[in-house]
């Protein structure tokens, strides 16, 4: 996650009473999850590739680190979900990319995107562009990345950071999620799931989490293996993704020295996860 998870003075004001059916259906998709172990073909990139397949599989989902497009027309085919990732984008991962996405729709396989960068040039936004409109389940970024696909716009952004808080890119993720038909997460202090109408906020996280690199594109392939579990509710396993994930971080922090024991840690809490701690930790609630 790109933005500090740190409690903010918008934060703050747009919070509201956690409802109680939130925490079990985040422990119900988790548990699905274990149960089936579903395949998900990731297509990420360099920096994020190990810890994105360890977080996967320490959730209990299968990952495949397949991005050859000439395997695509074989492989993703047989893939519970796609989970796509421009952070190291090239032409010809781009290339791949596509062909796995319009594998996937015309397959009926959920699909996620994470806009790296969105806005930082015109090739990554125009990639951007072309991806969301082969129809991704779900987009997650932070609110520069989110404000920048929602305006077509570039510029905004900083790297893989964000100069926006999620609190800032709401009316963008509104906007997009009604244009691109996805469900739209934006990463921040507080973590926002839009479909254009109805908005939840997920509270968990912990700020040294931005220390360690990767954790945005580790838990939006989770967000695709919790959508792999049932592709009909992806807004409500969106949310249960980023809570997971974040009390995950908050377990690990605990026991961690530094950014590099909680990238440990954080592992092997998320492996760890029962239903009584889903239970007392998961915090979601509507946002006005």
């Amino acid at each position: 996650m790109e933005n500090s998870n740190t409690p903010s003075e918008c934060e703050s004001e747009i919070h509201q009473e956690i409802q109680p059916q939130w925490p079990q259906k985040v422990w119900e998709f988790l548990s699905k999850l274990r149960q089936t172990s579903p395949l998900i073909q990731c297509i990420t990139n360099f920096v994020s590739m190990d810890i994105v397949a360890n977080t996967l599989l320490s959730a209990g989902a299968s990952p495949a680190m397949v991005h050859a497009a000439d395997e695509v027309a074989d492989f993703t085919p047989q893939v519970h979900a796609l989970y796509i990732n421009v952070g190291t984008l090239s032409d010809h991962w781009l290339a791949a990319m596509k062909r796995a996405a319009a594998i996937a729709a015309h397959n009926g396989k959920p699909w996620v995107l994470d806009p790296v960068a969105a806005g930082s040039s015109g090739f990554r936004l125009r990639a951007c562009l072309d991806l969301v409109q082969l129809r991704p389940t779900v987009i997650r970024g932070n609110g520069s990345e989110i404000i920048a696909l929602s305006r077509a716009a570039v510029g905004g952004t900083k790297g893989a950071d964000s100069m926006h808080d999620s609190v800032d890119a709401l009316e963008a993720a509104k906007s997009l999620a009604q244009s691109s038909s996805a469900i739209v997460a934006v990463s921040g202090a507080v973590d926002i799931v839009t479909d254009g109408q109805q908005v939840i906020g997920a509270y968990n996280g912990v700020p040294m989490m931005q220390k360690v690199t990767a954790t945005g594109c580790s838990v939006t392939a989770l967000i695709a293996a919790f959508v792999a579990v049932d592709p009909t509710h992806a807004f409500e396993a969106t949310a249960s993704a980023l809570s997971t994930f974040g009390i995950a971080g908050e377990l690990g922090v605990h026991m961690a020295k530094g950014p590099a024991s909680l990238r440990v840690n954080l592992i092997d809490s998320l492996y760890g996860l029962d239903e009584e701690t889903i239970l007392g930790h998961a915090k979601i609630s509507p946002l006005s």
